[in-house]
């Protein structure tokens, strides 16, 4: 340094190294920051396009399951069937359990059958079971 450098030149020739470095820190941790929110955004819209897929798929199936007059356990195993072929990407994502499936499988063909004024959804769910008792019972 110059005798002729005074003590602001002093200041900076000291703190120029290092804010280099300092924005350069500053900037990675906004650049991730930013990241983990457009991966959250994103990902969080990917989410519930998944899960409208899937809905849409059980209910396409229930209508299918009345359609063909089909209840209780054939009912449930159609639209099982017809969701895991019909949106393989969202079930991945998803990855419902094979019990929660089968209660999405009921409550959207008790929706269907309410829609359809089809009787009471117990009714259209549990025939088989009614038919069994009655073949049992013979």
């Amino acid at each position: 340094m110059s005798a002729s450098a005074g003590p602001f030149d002093t200041i900076i020739s000291v703190i120029a190294p290092s804010s280099a470095e300092l924005i350069g820190a500053v900037l990675t941790a906004f650049i991730g920051w930013l990241a983990l929110m457009l991966r959250q955004r994103f990902g969080i819209e990917i989410e519930a396009r998944h899960r409208e897929a899937l809905h849409w798929a059980l209910y396409t199936a229930a209508q299918l399951a009345m359609a063909q007059k089909l209840t209780g356990p054939a009912a449930i195993n159609l639209i099982k069937g017809y969701v895991i072929r019909s949106v393989p990407d969202a079930m991945a994502s998803l990855n419902p359990s094979t019990q929660v499936l089968t209660d999405l499988a009921k409550a959207k063909l008790e929706q269907v059958a309410a829609e359809k004024g089809t009787g009471s959804s117990e009714v259209v769910v549990d025939k088989l079971a009614e038919a069994l008792k009655r073949a049992v019972a013979a």
